[in-house]
């Protein structure tokens, strides 16, 4: 090969000799005894003055120097090809690599035969090897670009060897590419790089893993060739190409045995047969291990496509924490081999020894596989990017994060400088002082104590973080807690002090529960799996209830859920590994029944407490479409994908529900993020279901339709039970008022079926429930009214003959869903109505009257009914909808669909004094809190007498009292002052 052009310094750039920062350390002792300066004196003149020119710079001796003194195998390759080293010396080593491997591809195209294309990809190796050697010794690359540029030349070399093999067969006739540039073209074999060499992390005597897949049904083969005994040919031929031993050593070593059941298939395995595999059969390891699966070589769609079809086994779509227990297997097996029980410097394996390697990818790993099917950025293949987000999204600490990521930089280094010496695929440092010595002086150190204390520090942390993960003897928390005998009943008086210890009033009939428990017929515990995770669990789960305000009412309530709970095996795992998760649930089923019966039906509903993000900020709308869009996107059907809509939804009302008992949310953002979810729900279902009616009826021309949220998701005040208040508007083509499919339907026809089958959508019970109640009385001429109206119309019947109320309904009125163009034709006819000069004692008059009819039908006398009691939220959404449709005409800023932010608008504008803007903002705020965890505890009527003390003391905390008798205090006076500024504005501005 010419390695004239990469063999000189980038001109922009610094030779590799001068870039030099490091180098080994060399013994004062064999100071005059130098191999490489005893080769240097050999070579002939012109070569010894290049070399000497090179030596000037400060680093370049003691590097090539430790090179010959440590490293038999690097000393090897400089001693055969002195040029070779000369051009590595003084080149760019980046620009030098690139132009190395792709000088080398093009000659294999060009090559003969298959004995020029190995000694063609062996040169490559060996020079590439050396200069990569170069950069990592002399410290002008860092460790992870030394192993993604082993990365680099390991896929090129199996591209190579691949293409040329597909381009023989086609010289052959036994395929067909269209393309004879590039062979590998729909050619159906797909080559995934596994492990290191998937995520970019090879190191520097590493093999390559690799699982070869065909496609049968897809493939350039001609019509007479056989696929698997073609591919199976293929797959050794290439094999052989890199790996066999010539008088130039050999490119790569290949392992295949990653591919499924390796004992008993083939080294190429068709694609169904290994998706079949996965579906039924894989294993925790083999989905670790697909992690860091990268379509390398052959052809490049249809290796894509494989591995989205593989995804769902590796991404689970709840948290995984079943996983866990395989783990746990897979590093005792690693740990029985000798000196792996304990953290050691002579003999210790830096890759599977305790705090080793192999411990930050599992820490990686196995966090990726529990959380990565809900949290899609954790779908990462490099070690150190998987850490980095982890960190990112709080699944550990960023200190960890940076432990671990030095940890995994330093043993790597450790790690190539012990493969460099004789270029073995080892990970163990050497057994005797001596030769630990001799490895700290080509690693830098001036002695072993030196290297030793380093390596040391580094495999403690590493093993400190993974056993905080994984390695504690007391998966439960349990292990502190004293030795009971929970079976034992009422009778057991150590037993009961144990509970009254606790502090449970009741312990007999606490005693009595857990014997239920652990010997009684609950259909849970049917399975006997789950039922030991429970007996394991207990101890930590009485000692979670124990915490809980009311530790007895806890205890009931967690039976209660027991007894509604059909399946729970992965719940029972969950609350076992994450003991502040018992107080919090105790919580829930304590205070809100409601929220336990969801549990209950959907234990699935807890993976989101665990996610570090269930503490985090509140996610925005764009966090929730993305997440929503992530749930549905590979829903297989449409019944599917409602059934992942109600399950995104319950879940997401949950979680709300559960931040909003557990006081790290506000009402505020509890009801942004209540109406965040609907509108992406909303949204998503539009956009499906016109899709679906328009594969069906085809579409109008020049067709529109949007989707106007009216009520508490219009002014984003939702609830944990509020239904949706939706009006549907479209506009089309009058011209041309056919649609255009096999089944037409006309003009307004089409959208009321439309429409019907989007309240469908919502309302149709699957198996997941209902996923919201749809309210649609506020559209024009509300249940007399057709249920989709045009633009036109709606326009036309707001201008002419819509009632007061109706326009009072429309200062909430939001497009959640239309186009662009379509939502801002629309926002600006709502505000032509609202911002219309108005007669305001007419307007008054007409706001008193329907409070009034509202009062006779719904009652104003239980102040607990926080909606419709007198001076009750309904008083302060009247005071804003007046002042809105009074003052819009000449203050148009007031016009907000949020009541406390119009009231805030009022005051600034100067329609409302500011100490009756503060009555009426306080007011609507301490209606939210409380409304809220009213929705979410109680299904009927609020009663204080019948209400558990959990419930009253949450609602206490929550409206911000001391205890449940001053709260109702504030709520009375609170309603008083309301109810005062409402008859100043409204009663005072009709008379």
């Amino acid at each position: 090969m010419n390695h004239s052009a990469p063999g000189n310094a980038d001109k922009h750039g610094e030779s590799l000799a001068a870039r030099f920062a490091q180098a080994p350390h060399i013994a004062a002792s064999a100071s005059d005894e130098r191999p490489f300066q005893s080769w240097l004196t050999e070579l002939e003149p012109a070569q010894r003055a290049r070399v000497g020119a090179l030596l000037v710079h400060r680093f370049a001796r003691p590097v090539l120097d430790g090179i010959a003194e440590f490293s038999p195998y690097l000393f090897d390759l400089i001693r055969a090809d002195p040029l070779r080293l000369i051009r590595l010396l003084e080149c760019e080593p980046d620009t030098h690599l690139a132009a190395l491997i792709a000088e080398a591809r093009a000659a294999v195209l060009a090559a003969p035969d298959e004995e020029e294309v190995m000694r063609l990809l062996r040169r490559m190796k060996a020079e590439a090897a050396l200069l990569i050697a170069l950069c990592d010794i002399g410290g002008v690359w860092p460790v992870m670009r030394v192993t993604a540029a082993l990365t680099d030349l390991a896929v090129s070399a199996v591209q190579a060897a691949l293409q040329y093999l597909l381009r023989q067969e086609a010289a052959r006739g036994k395929i067909h590419p269209p393309n004879l540039e590039a062979p590998e073209e729909g050619c159906g074999l797909i080559v995934l790089a596994m492990g290191k060499m998937g995520a970019g992390e090879l190191n520097y005597s590493s093999d390559v893993d690799l699982i070869v897949f065909f496609d049968p049904d897809a493939t350039t083969l001609a019509p007479d060739i056989e696929p698997q005994p073609f591919f199976v040919r293929l797959t050794q031929g290439m094999a052989r190409i890199l790996q066999q031993r010539t008088y130039e050593g050999y490119v790569f070593r290949v392992d295949l045995r990653l591919r499924p059941d390796p004992s008993s298939t083939q080294v190429a395995i068709s694609r169904d047969a290994a998706l079949n595999y996965y579906e039924r059969e894989g294993r925790t390891w083999e989905r670790a291990a697909m992690i860091k699966a990268r379509a390398c070589a052959g052809d490049p769609k249809a290796g894509e496509a494989l591995l989205a079809e593989i995804a769902p086994f590796v991404w689970r779509k709840h948290l995984d924490f079943a996983a866990l227990a395989d783990v746990h297997d897979m590093k005792r097996q690693m740990q029985t081999y000798r000196g792996q029980s304990e953290i050691a410097v002579e003999g210790h394996n830096v890759k599977v020894g305790r705090g080793g390697i192999r411990e930050i990818e599992f820490f990686a790993q196995t966090q990726q596989l529990i959380a990565g099917g809900r949290n899609p950025e954790l779908r990462v293949r490099p070690t150190l990017a998987a850490l980095d987000i982890l960190a990112s999204s709080n699944w550990i600490t960023d200190c960890a994060r940076d432990e671990l990521t030095a940890a995994y930089e330093f043993l790597r280094r450790v790690e190539h400088r012990l493969q460099m010496i004789a270029d073995e695929q080892t990970h163990a440092l050497p057994d005797d002082k001596e030769a630990v010595e001799r490895f700290a002086w080509f690693f830098g150190y001036d002695s072993r104590e030196t290297f030793a204390r380093d390596l040391l520090h580094q495999l403690e942390i590493v093993q400190g973080h993974y056993a905080k993960l994984f390695e504690g003897d007391d998966p439960t928390g349990s292990a502190s807690l004293p030795p009971i005998d929970y079976r034992a009943g009422p009778d057991d008086p150590r037993l009961l002090q144990h509970l009254a210890t606790l502090g449970f009033k009741k312990p007999a009939a606490v005693a009595q529960t857990i014997c239920d428990w652990l010997v009684g017929d609950y259909r849970v515990f049917r399975n006997e799996q789950t039922r030991n995770a429970f007996v394991e669990f207990v101890p930590a789960l009485i000692d979670g209830l124990a915490h809980a305000e009311e530790p007895d009412r806890a205890v009931v309530a967690f039976d209660h859920f027991l007894r509604a709970l059909q399946r729970g095996g992965r719940l029972i795992t969950l609350l076992g590994q994450n003991r502040d998760l018992v107080a919090l649930v105790a919580l829930v089923l304590g205070a809100a029944p409601r929220l336990g019966e969801m549990l209950a039906r959907q234990p699935q509903l807890m993976d989101g407490l665990i996610d570090p993000r269930f503490f985090g900020a509140m996610p925005n709308k764009q966090q929730l479409s993305a997440r929503l869009a992530t749930t549905v996107q590979d829903a297989g059907s449409y019944e599917e994908f409602l059934d992942r809509l109600r399950l995104f939804g319950q879940e997401s009302l949950f979680l709300i529900g559960t931040r909003i008992l557990s006081g790290t949310v506000s009402a505020q953002q509890a009801s942004t993020a209540f109406a965040d979810v609907a509108e992406g729900i909303v949204d998503t279902v539009h956009g499906l279901v016109a899709e679906r009616f328009a594969d069906q009826h085809g579409r109008i021309k020049g067709q529109q339709t949007a989707i106007i949220a009216m009520g508490r998701l219009g002014s984003r005040e939702m609830t944990a039970s509020s239904d949706l208040d939706l009006i549907l508007l479209y506009d089309f083509d009058s011209d041309n008022p056919d649609s255009d499919g096999e089944k037409s339907l006309q003009g307004a026809h089409y959208f009321a079926r439309f429409t019907q089958r989007l309240i469908s959508a919502f309302t149709t019970r699957t198996n997941y429930g209902v996923l919201y109640d749809i309210d649609m009385r506020l559209r024009p001429s509300g249940r007399a009214g057709p249920v989709a109206s045009s633009l036109v119309s709606f326009a036309d019947y707001q201008a002419n003959e819509a009632w007061t109320w109706e326009h009072m309904a429309l200062t909430r009125a939001r497009v959640v869903s239309a186009s662009p163009e379509f939502a801002a034709r629309i926002e600006r006819t709502i505000r032509e109505v609202l911002t219309r000069r108005r007669d305001p004692v007419i307007t008054a008059s007409d706001v008193a009257d329907m409070r009034r009819a509202i009062a006779q039908e719904k009652g104003e006398t239980d102040h607990w009914d926080l909606k419709y009691a007198s001076g009750g939220m309904v008083d302060i959404d009247f005071i804003a909808q007046y002042l809105q449709l009074v003052h819009a005409h000449d203050k148009p800023d007031i016009l907000d669909v949020g009541t406390v932010q119009v009231l805030e608008n009022a005051a600034r504008l100067g329609v409302l004094s500011h100490s009756e803007a503060e009555i009426l903002r306080a007011a609507a705020r301490l209606y939210h809190d409380l409304t809220q965890i009213l929705r979410l505890c109680v299904s009927e009527r609020f009663k204080p007498e019948t209400a558990g003390t959990d419930l009253q003391r949450v609602m206490a905390r929550a409206g911000d009292a001391p205890d449940f008798s001053s709260l109702e205090a504030r709520v009375r006076e609170t309603q008083a002052e309301v109810r005062r500024v409402f008859r100043g504005i409204v009663d005072g501005g009709a008379s």
